[in-house]
C-alpha cells in the first residue's frame, strides 16, 4: 500500500491506495485513523494524484467529479452498503441518519434498519469527503458525529453551501 499527505485548509489529510483503488482519505488525528491508514510506503500513484487533484478542486469550492478515482475501502458488507449510500448524497445536501437508515434497509431487503448501527458504520468510513459522511445529520438538524471533528463538519458543509 502506498500513501501520502495532503495539506488542506482544514488540516493534513492522509491518503492511501492499493493497486485497486483509494483505501483511505482521512484527517490526521481523526477517530479510527489507525484502521483507515495502516502502515504504508510513502510515495505516489495515479490514484493518489487524482485524489489530490479532486481535493484541490473541492477545497477551491468546486463540485469536483469523482470519475477516475476508484475506491477500495476495507470494511464489512454492511459497512460497504452504508458507504455506498453515502456516495449518493449530493454535494451541498444533507440527509438524516434516519433517512439514511431507511435507504440502507431497502438496499439490503430489510423492513427497517437501526439508525444507531448505520451511524456506527458512517463513523467507521475510511474515505472521508469522497464518501461524504459529513453530510449526515441528526433528525433535528443537529450536526452530530463526525470522526474528523464537528468544527471540520461545519466547515465542510459551509464550503458546500449546505450550511449558512
Amino acid at each position: 500500500m502506498i500513501g501520502c499527505r495532503y495539506v488542506s485548509p482544514l488540516g493534513t489529510i492522509l491518503l492511501a491506495a492499493d493497486d485497486t483503488g483509494l483505501t483511505a482519505l482521512c484527517f490526521e488525528g481523526q477517530k479510527h485513523v489507525e484502521k483507515a491508514y495502516p502502515e504504508v510506503t510513502i510515495g505516489t500513484s495515479p490514484i493518489l494524484e487524482r485524489a489530490a487533484e479532486w481535493l484541490d478542486d473541492y477545497f477551491a469550492g468546486k463540485c469536483p467529479n469523482t470519475d477516475g478515482i476508484p475506491l477500495n475501502p476495507s470494511g464489512t458488507d454492511f459497512q460497504k452498503a452504508v458507504w455506498k449510500r453515502l456516495q449518493a448524497i449530493p454535494y451541498g445536501s444533507t440527509v438524516t441518519y434516519g433517512a439514511l437508515s431507511a435507504q440502507v434497509a431497502v438496499d439490503l431487503g430489510k423492513e427497517s434498519m437501526s439508525a444507531r448501527a448505520v451511524g456506527h458504520a458512517v463513523g467507521m468510513n475510511p474515505i472521508s469527503l469522497l464518501l461524504p459522511c459529513h453530510r449526515v445529520i441528526g433528525a433535528d438538524g443537529s450536526l452530530t458525529g463526525y470522526a474528523g471533528g464537528i468544527d471540520r463538519k461545519i466547515a465542510l458543509l459551509k464550503l458546500e453551501g449546505a450550511l449558512k
